[in-house]
């Protein structure tokens, strides 16, 4: 399992504007984003307990969480995700979903998951629906200014509209009703890479009195329930 190092600095929007152009001196902006944003919507999973919830705020050491994702309200790639967090090191894992499927665990019809032995992502959130009880539990919606850096495969991105869509899990409608999560300034610069971070890209992301974070956009989602 590949791990990536993470860091997430809570910025003010003085701050975004600053490394806006900071960055765009010397690193690219991802090919795939459209005005050089995108819109991101994610279903994020969690159980009655509220285990993924609890693991985030309680810093557990090895912990993760499911969630499916489109970007800029285009239903036709959809992904299922789920995000693996162990000493500081993240990894990501990824299986596509059509919107037949994704509509399917929306509406609680699950059982045809079993199946799927030749995506075992998807076959693991199944057991874990079964075992652990996870169930979708909210959307969450933001913007999100990405930037890449080959050297070092480093990813700069600028995190913010985050709204939560409380305990609304209609992921595929696009006119379930969102409020702001939290403070409607909040700002999260976000910086991952493999096994170095250039010292460039080091320089350019360093903001005076701002220091790591342990922010999460689903915590920030769940404040209301």
């Amino acid at each position: 399992m590949k791990m990536r190092h993470e860091i997430k600095h809570e910025i003010t929007y003085h701050d975004m504007i600053i490394l806006r152009k900071r960055l765009q001196t010397v690193m690219k902006r991802d090919s795939y984003a459209k005005d050089g944003i995108y819109k991101i919507r994610s279903l994020y999973f969690d159980n009655i307990s509220d285990k993924a919830l609890r693991e985030k705020i309680d810093g557990v050491n090895h912990r993760e969480k499911f969630r499916i994702r489109y970007y800029n309200d285009d239903t036709s790639f959809i992904r299922l995700e789920k995000k693996s967090k162990k000493s500081g090191l993240g990894n990501k894992q990824m299986a596509l979903l059509t919107l037949e499927e994704a509509q399917k665990i929306i509406d609680g019809d699950y059982e045809w998951m079993k199946s799927c032995k030749d995506r075992p992502l998807i076959l693991e959130l199944y057991i874990k629906m079964v075992l652990q009880g996870l169930r979708p539990k909210t959307i969450v919606d933001y913007t999100r200014e990405p930037f890449t850096f080959d050297a070092g495969n480093v990813r700069v991105t600028l995190d913010y509209n985050i709204r939560t869509g409380l305990k609304c899990t209609d992921f595929l409608n696009g006119n379930c009703i969102t409020i702001p999560a939290g403070d409607t300034n909040t700002i999260i610069l976000e910086v991952k890479w493999d096994n170095y971070l250039p010292e460039i890209i080091k320089d350019i992301v360093q903001l005076e009195g701002r220091r790591g974070a342990a922010f999460s956009k689903y915590a920030v989602s769940r404040i209301y329930g």
